[in-house]
């Protein structure tokens, strides 16, 4: 079921298989740029993803000097009634649109969002850098995380002694740093790290991923989860295994195989008549995003880059 669900995260929305790995794709596309491109663009969604946009704006705007971004980045639940009504061109996702918001954006325009993978992420969990521990299995972490215990751990874990650790440790209390419930991430984690349960009711919820790193940081109790990028010298990156067994580093090559468990697809959500071309200004950032220059971003960032077959893919669905 675990492993079901992780590959369900990864793969959603594509028919190609994923290769994730750590080097950009030598076989993406170099980006060229063309002429006649100005105007604004405007981007509202993930706060995972709000500076990677942040910097593929950047690099649009080294080739097209006369086109204002604007980029905000509160969350993803935000991302699909911005793109429904019209007032955001881009709708930057960390996990997949609900039947709800999609629904919602076909009644406004008559089709589905298009949501283009731009990148792969491992959502890691961290505890403070002072913390011995190892790593945990899922069920582990939601027997930590939630009372609902849905992975089938059989007790609700709220001491570090209860997964192995000892002495002055043994004792000591967890304490739990999560996203709000706007956050992609947090729908993300529940559903595969919580086994579709719920949070404990003492978890202290932050606005942004790199808040719940800093609390982490700032609790020697502390456990929380962040994409990979937000990792700083603060906290650890556990080791996460599906059941009892082998647990995984959190990076590119046990997302590529599928042994890493929370590993996932970022999304940036468009508005695009399936009759119609994009306009040319949302054409050409994709045409950035899912180019060469462009994963060089998402690797700058922190995260891994997309497969060149998985790109190639995207831009002939985007007519690019």
């Amino acid at each position: 079921m675990l492993r079901k669900l992780m590959t369900a995260g990864i793969v959603a929305g594509l028919a190609a298989p994923v290769v994730a790995v750590a080097d950009v794709d030598p076989n993406l596309p170099e980006y060229e740029a063309v002429s006649g491109i100005s105007g604004n663009l405007s981007s509202q969604g993930s706060d995972t993803l709000n500076n990677l946009m942040a910097l593929w704006a950047e690099e649009f705007q080294d080739f097209y000097p006369n086109v204002n971004i604007q980029i905000q980045g509160a969350g993803t639940s935000t991302a699909p009634p911005a793109l429904a009504e019209g007032t955001a061109n881009f709708g930057p996702m960390s996990r997949g649109m609900r039947d709800s918001e999609m629904a919602d954006f076909e009644r406004a325009h008559g089709y589905e969002a298009t949501l283009v993978p731009v990148a792969i992420d491992v959502l890691a969990v961290y505890v403070n850098r002072d913390n011995p521990i190892d790593g945990l299995t899922i069920p582990q972490i939601d027997a930590i995380f939630s009372d609902t215990r849905r992975c089938g751990h059989d007790e609700t874990i709220t001491r570090w002694g209860q997964v192995g650790l000892s002495g002055a440790w043994s004792n000591r209390d967890i304490t739990l740093y999560s996203r709000n419930a706007v956050s992609g991430t947090y729908g993300y984690f529940r559903q595969h790290a919580l086994c579709d349960g719920d949070f404990k009711d003492a978890i202290n919820e932050q606005p942004g991923s790199a808040s719940v790193v800093q609390g982490v940081t700032e609790s020697r109790n502390g456990i929380g989860y962040s994409g990979i990028g937000y990792n700083t010298s603060g906290v650890k990156a556990i080791k996460v295994g599906r059941e009892d067994g082998e647990l995984f580093e959190p990076n590119a090559e046990n997302a590529a195989t599928g042994d890493y468990p929370l590993a996932r697809f970022l999304y940036v959500a468009v508005n695009k008549h399936p009759n119609e071309e994009l306009p040319p200004l949302e054409r050409e950032f994709f045409r950035l995003v899912l180019s060469r220059q462009g994963q060089e971003v998402t690797v700058r960032d922190g995260f891994i880059p997309l497969p060149a077959s998985v790109a190639e893919q995207w831009r002939d669905r985007l007519g690019l």
